[in-house]
């Protein structure tokens, strides 16, 4: 809490663009039933716990693995849950883990981590920095460091699941832990769900499910917010045919270069011209792969697209618009019907939408942590997207919450903020850092919340289903 005070108010206010308002509001309908002496209990275990939980932290984050990559994070899962006594069940949809601990009658809650780390080279300078490269199904070499804060998701869960598995006299129903691959992919939780998460590994069906993630806010702030929350995602390769030939004979060529040169800025009037301007629709070209010589036309190019979206009819007509515009290139530069472009459909996720209810009950819950100004309880829809939701998979009443926990020095963040550059860094970024004294304070958080829905005399939510 100190460390939050010392950033200030306001600082919050610009970074969240909304107002912000402690879970101690007037309109609240849910309110908290964890005790103060609880809270203090956990701050004290996760306090005598720091040295561990920063050691594992440190550990992750040296040791990065991409999407479906993540064997070595997952042991390390797999091991410190059985310790603990949790029943663990492993490689669900790929690397996936599950720990399951029961604990008398009660509700079901299920709770995410996410594992996998970015393609990014890490830039930080940190003594425990990532020099991690890998090479990638397709023959390249990619660097690897985790710059979207996973190695804080996984170390926060091992901590919460230590402190459940010691005060069980403190809780009662199941509580299952659910470390997820390939988020980054939007892959990961789908892959887990069509594994049979729900089907074959004799798990009940959850009534909760919680996530939690890191933002460049600072240490002491958490988001809790309901409603709509998240865009929906689309991740799409188009693979633009050609014929190849000598870079000084193009004339005996159909070059797939150009072809998509020409898609990727025709890609752009589809938000500016065909979707109306009230909605949101997001449409971005990550990378554009043709050719290795300078004096060679290749046969193909591939260029992969993402979409951001709220409204399904938005998505079906920013891929309907993709294909328009990338077929007809392709029929413009003489390719027959039979070469026209062909379309990979990767990642895909709905809109993330959190629970009312349960978001004000987890911000009241939080308020007694963090203090009032450390909780925010409106914030706007963004665009950045998420599956944690989709572990759902068949069951639609399951009240979801999505936290956010800011990991930024407060220092360097208020800094930021009085120089008129907003965040510090972001997500994905190579300079993206998770300060130490996140590491407790979001063990705190994940373990306050699970608490709040699975303490003893904790009555089980009244469900708004804000997601249906």
């Amino acid at each position: 809490m100190g460390i939050w005070n010392r950033t200030g108010i306001a600082a919050t206010m610009l970074l969240v663009g909304a107002s912000f308002v402690g879970a101690g509001h007037a309109h609240a309908q849910q309110q908290s039933h964890i005790s103060a002496e609880m809270i203090e209990q956990v701050r004290a275990s996760v306090k005598e716990d720091a040295s561990r939980l920063e050691t594992i932290f440190k550990d992750i984050h040296q040791n990065p693995e991409l999407g479906f990559m993540e064997t070595r994070t997952a042991e390390i899962i797999a091991k410190e849950l059985e310790s603990l006594g949790f029943e663990v069940k492993t490689g669900i949809g790929g690397t996936g883990v599950v720990g399951i601990m029961k604990n008398g009658e009660g509700p079901v809650l299920a709770y995410r981590a996410d594992m996998d780390a970015n393609a990014v080279e890490e830039a930080t300078g940190l003594p425990y920095a990532s020099t991690v490269r890998v090479e990638r199904e397709d023959g390249t070499v990619s660097p690897v460091a985790h710059m979207c804060g996973h190695d804080a998701h996984v170390t926060w869960m091992l901590g919460m699941a230590k402190i459940m598995a010691e005060k069980k006299d403190s809780w009662s129903g199941t509580l299952i832990l659910i470390a997820q691959p390939a988020e980054e992919l939007i892959l990961g939780a789908q892959a887990m769900v069509d594994d049979g998460l729900w089907t074959d590994y004799d798990l009940p069906t959850p009534d909760y499910l919680i996530g939690l993630h890191t933002a460049p806010g600072p240490v002491g702030m958490v988001v809790s917010s309901g409603g709509p929350k998240m865009a929906g995602t689309d991740q799409i390769d188009v693979l633009f045919k050609g014929v190849g030939g000598h870079g000084s004979m193009p004339q005996m060529t159909k070059d797939p270069v150009i072809m998509a040169a020409y898609a990727v800025t025709q890609y752009q009037a589809i938000v500016a011209r065909t979707i109306e301007p009230q909605q949101t629709a997001v449409l971005t070209v990550g990378s554009i792969q043709a050719g290795v010589d300078n004096n060679v036309i290749p046969a193909s190019a591939l260029v992969k697209v993402n979409l951001r979206w709220y409204d399904a009819k938005v998505r079906e007509q920013m891929i309907a618009g993709i294909k328009s515009i990338s077929d007809g290139i392709a029929r413009t530069y003489g390719m027959p019907e039979d070469m026209l472009p062909e379309y990979t459909m990767k990642g895909y996720s709905t809109p993330l939408v959190n629970d009312d209810e349960m978001a004000e009950r987890h911000a009241d819950a939080l308020t007694k942590l963090v203090g009032k100004e450390g909780v925010v309880s409106q914030l706007p829809a963004a665009t950045g997207s998420e599956d944690v939701h989709l572990l759902k998979g068949p069951n639609e009443d399951v009240a979801f919450n999505y936290l956010i926990v800011g990991v930024a020095d407060p220092e360097v963040f208020r800094a930021s903020m009085e120089a008129g550059k907003g965040f510090p860094y972001s997500a994905h970024n190579p300079n993206f850092i998770v300060d130490l004294r996140a590491i407790p304070v979001g063990t705190e958080v994940a373990t306050v919340a699970t608490l709040e829905l699975l303490g003893k005399g904790s009555p089980l939510l009244k469900v708004t289903k804000a997601s249906k």
